[in-house]
Order: C-alpha cells, then sequence, then structure tokens
C-alpha cells in the first residue's frame, strides 16, 4: 500500500494570515509515532510559520509553538484538528491578527 493523501487544504484567515493542513495515510507508523497518519497542520502569519502541529520521522507527534517546540498526545484525527484549531484561534486573539 503507498501513502495516501487525505487532506491538502489551505484556508485563509485573514489578509495576513491563512492556515495549511496536510493529512496521509501511510503503510506503516512514522518513526516516533504509533499510528499511521503523517500530517502537517500550520498557521502562517506574513509568511511565518507561527503555529504548527507535525509528526516528523524521529521525532513523533509534536506541535510548535513560535519557537518553542512541545509534545502532543495523539488519540485521531478530529481531536488533532479540534487542537490545532483552538491554537489557531487563542493565537489570532493574542496577536490581534486581522
Amino acid at each position: 500500500m503507498d501513502a495516501v493523501l487525505l487532506e491538502r487544504e489551505r484556508i485563509v484567515l485573514t489578509g495576513s494570515a491563512y492556515a495549511e493542513l496536510v493529512v496521509w495515510l501511510t503503510p506503516q507508523p512514522q518513526r516516533g509515532s504509533r499510528h499511521r497518519y503523517k500530517y502537517r497542520l500550520a498557521l502562517i502569519v506574513e509568511g511565518d510559520c507561527v503555529l504548527r502541529y507535525d509528526n516528523e520521522a524521529g521525532k513523533g507527534d509534536h506541535r510548535h509553538l513560535g519557537s518553542r517546540e512541545l509534545g502532543y498526545d495523539f488519540s485521531d484525527l478530529d481531536t488533532l484538528r479540534a487542537d490545532f484549531w483552538k491554537d489557531v484561534e487563542t493565537w489570532l486573539k493574542q496577536h490581534n491578527a486581522s
């Protein structure tokens, strides 16, 4: 089985911000993850990635908040998306992004 692209979407949020969501179903879990999803959910503001959830091979599930990298406890795709959108909303409010 080859990897299957499940989602690739760019969502414009403001004049200077957009979210980019990419999710693949892979034949085997990524090194460091216990599930078969490869994902990258990112908030881009003025060309800079300010928030990202991903599971880079070897690092496992984690999120980037600015320059900080924190572990992330992946349970399922719906929860991943909900957690990401909650952080996006918080970031936009804290930074008065419009």
